[in-house]
């Protein structure tokens, strides 16, 4: 017996972005929309398209919303989305074969494509983005305690083969606004977990996110678009660190000239190791790649 299936979508001040959405999951039984207090008119667009819309406080842990989004849905099933995300129709067609067999799982991964600034960015952290969101009901929620969080399954789960598209960042004010937010709740994490923050933090927090997702993670190979990208990511964690340090009332910290210059000689070393290891992983040449890595050894 076909098993209904309820998506939830979570959205504020999306009625530009909405319907491309909704058109996704036609296929759906109900669709449930979570209208986060928005100014616009998301409420009046989603109701266009037959949804179900309940209006919720923008605040700032919106999982709290989406949780409350879950306990509505009546399917046996339920697919969570935002409203910038859109289910392609090799993925529709998976899922509504997947609710026709009785399966084990009480939850499925999907891989997320995410398109930046016009680009789908295929390395960093932004490629393959596996998020829970597909989930047998009343078996599945966010715990609340970090923006970025999974949605949490009781039991088993496994992995659908189809992508779903994220229309995340069109425009950098967009993204912008977007890291206000998120480096918001990072800071109140380190502030839940008593983290001592330090000077140097300032430089490690942005420079281990950058030599991560641009050199570690292949960043560089989306070309300009994986440099900014990085970039932003290093800034975000950057204000990350500025609004814990703001939490704290703005400590003061001595730092000298001899104890920045060996930080920073050590951030660069930093970066010289992860630009060897992504030489050597491009060298196919046995002998080259031999020699690559006794040079990195000198590091």
């Amino acid at each position: 017996m076909k098993k209904t299936l309820s998506v939830v979508i979570s959205a504020y001040n999306e009625e530009k972005t909405l319907p491309r959405c909704l058109k996704s999951v036609s296929f759906a039984d109900e669709i449930i929309v979570i209208d986060n207090s928005s100014s616009d008119a998301t409420a009046a667009v989603a109701k266009k398209y037959n949804a179900i819309v309940y209006t919720r406080p923008n605040i700032l842990m919106l999982n709290t919303n989406k949780n409350y989004g879950f306990t509505k849905a009546q399917g046996d099933w339920i697919l969570n989305l935002d409203a910038d995300e859109v289910i392609p129709e090799a993925l529709a067609k998976e899922i509504i074969s997947l609710l026709k067999k009785d399966v084990k799982e009480n939850g499925f991964w999907i891989k997320r494509k995410n398109f930046s600034f016009g680009k789908w960015i295929q390395h960093g952290l932004w490629w393959p983005d596996k998020q829970l969101r597909l989930f047998k009901k009343d078996t599945g929620k966010f715990l609340c305690k970090h923006i970025h969080e999974y949605i949490e399954v009781e039991g088993a789960s496994k992995e659908l083969q189809e992508p779903y598209d994220h229309y995340n960042y069109e425009t950098v004010h967009q993204y912008l606004t977007k890291i206000d937010r998120a480096s918001s709740s990072e800071a109140i994490v380190l502030s839940e977990m008593n983290y001592e923050l330090n000077w140097y933090d300032a430089l490690r927090f942005p420079i281990s996110d950058f030599v991560k997702i641009y050199l570690a993670q292949g960043g560089y190979k989306d070309g300009l678009h994986g440099l900014v990208m990085a970039l932003f990511q290093a800034f975000y964690s950057f204000c990350t660190f500025a609004k814990y340090w703001e939490m704290q009332k703005f400590p003061a910290q001595e730092i000298d000239i001899e104890t920045i210059e060996k930080e920073l000689d050590d951030r660069y070393k930093e970066i010289q190791y992860w630009i060897a290891t992504s030489a050597i992983a491009e060298t196919g040449n046995f002998w080259t790649k031999t020699i690559k890595k006794l040079e990195r050894k000198f590091i």
